[in-house]
């Protein structure tokens, strides 16, 4: 796979992340909505990509954290496999979607439940299809974790990850530093819209709502609200258990995984060896291109995605392979 090439007016890391996402917003190819009933009584909303060929192999994709349908990634990600004849299932994780869920759980970095329920239920139905995933950032961690706990069981038969938080613990508060406490701001702030939305769920649930959208770090937002919710101790335990980093070697199917070490939101230092990876992971380093960024072009102004490029081609190689 050819390396990234970024460009050269977007060689800074915040540049590369906020471009990717003010960018024009890519305009969704056409979708069949479904709403996956869950057997605890809450759902799921999914997002079809149907083609030409029903055979064809299918991709499914998790979003990052407060991510949906109308991340620009997500539409990049939706038009690349329609161009290349593949089909997708976008899952919005737990009150992601337009309509707050009817429990007061939610998802996290390490909720793996939802993701192999998804996985089996499009097994189930169509046993034969050869099953892609794409995980990005939060997504992507939960992702590569099911992977490792499914293990030789795995019903993915190849998966990309972008962006992903291999180490909780150690990232934890790289957003309360510098400039990145924009992106800080602007994720609390998405997060405390959806607590409100569910504020009588979440008080009957035990959690203090006013004091959840106080929270003036994602670690204080974790303690006040993941943390009582999915019954961890407290926000390290959480980070501990969720993070995907001790999976990486149980991992069976193709995996690349596609990061950047300037990456505003994570820590150089979680990024694995290849002694701590399965042998089928490959590892995709870049020395710049942000979180979720991945821009090259030479005319500024105009910019072209590589992560709809190349990843998307390595994927399709192994699903078709």
């Amino acid at each position: 796979m050819r390396p990234f090439r970024p460009a050269w007016w977007l060689a800074n890391p915040h540049l590369q992340t906020l471009w990717a996402g003010l960018i024009g917003r890519p305009r969704l190819p056409e979708l069949r909505a479904e709403r996956l009933e869950l057997p605890d009584g809450d759902f799921l909303d999914l997002n079809w990509l149907d083609a030409s060929a029903a055979d064809a192999p299918l991709v499914v994709i998790f979003h990052g954290l407060q991510g949906s349908i109308d991340s620009p990634y997500v539409g990049r990600s939706l038009n690349a496999l329609k161009e290349r004849g593949l089909r997708a299932l976008f899952v919005h994780f737990r009150s992601c979607g337009e309509e707050p869920n009817r429990l007061a759980r939610g998802y996290h970095a390490g909720e793996t439940g939802d993701i192999d329920h998804v996985i089996r239920m499009v097994h189930d139905r169509e046993p034969e299809t050869r099953l892609g995933a794409m995980g990005f950032s939060l997504g992507g961690n939960a992702l590569l974790k099911h992977l490792g706990e499914t293990g030789e069981d795995t019903l993915v038969s190849a998966a990309v990850t972008v962006s992903v938080p291999f180490d909780m613990l150690v990232c934890a508060g790289r957003l309360d530093i510098g400039f990145s406490k924009v992106y800080r701001g602007w994720l609390l702030k998405m997060i405390f819209r959806a607590v409100l939305k569910k504020r009588a769920l979440l008080e009957a649930a035990g959690v203090d709502v006013d004091s959840v959208i106080a929270s003036k770090t994602l670690r204080e937002l974790d303690d006040r609200l993941i943390v009582p919710l999915h019954d961890f101790a407290d926000s390290d335990d959480y980070y501990v258990k969720t993070s995907s980093k001790p999976y990486l070697r149980e991992i069976a199917c193709p995996t690349l995984l596609i990061q950047s070490v300037d990456d505003p939101f994570l820590r150089p230092s979680i990024l694995p060896d290849q002694d701590e990876c399965g042998p089928l992971v490959e590892r995709h380093f870049c020395q710049s291109g942000g979180h979720v960024g991945f821009l090259e072009g030479r005319v500024p102004g105009f910019a072209r995605p590589y992560l709809t490029g190349p990843p998307i081609d390595w994927l399709v190689s192994k699903l078709r392979s």
